[in-house]
């Protein structure tokens, strides 16, 4: 079964770092997405950032310029570089990995907590 493991979360003052990380348990095949998402307290998850096999990425707006989020697909390991956090990106994290055809795999979360 496949399982994705996420660590790295923890307690940071604003204006700190973190490096999130993100690796299947078992190889995953024509993984052409990974992605990053966010859920705070009572709010929707909304996606964070994203990165396509051949590079390409995206961020929502909000963690332009501070967030970067990196990866190997053939690997299955997709990273999230959190720079400058704010107490506004206090949120459980989700990795998701994705292909075309097939499901998305979801991890468990991890919990970043930023005070200020």
């Amino acid at each position: 079964q496949v399982q994705l493991v996420e660590s790295g979360g923890g307690l940071v003052q604003a204006g700190g770092s973190l490096r999130l990380s993100c690796a299947a348990s078992v190889r995953i095949f024509s993984i052409n997405v990974m992605a990053w998402y966010r859920q705070a307290p009572g709010q929707q998850r909304e996606l964070v950032a994203v990165i396509r096999s051949g590079g390409s990425t995206s961020y929502t707006d909000s963690v332009k310029g501070r967030f970067t989020i990196s990866g190997d697909n053939v690997a299955n390991t997709v990273y999230l570089q959190m720079n400058s956090l704010k107490p506004e990106d206090t949120a459980v994290y989700y990795c998701k990995q994705g292909r075309t055809y097939g499901p998305d795999y979801w991890g468990q979360g991890t919990q970043v907590t930023v005070c200020s």
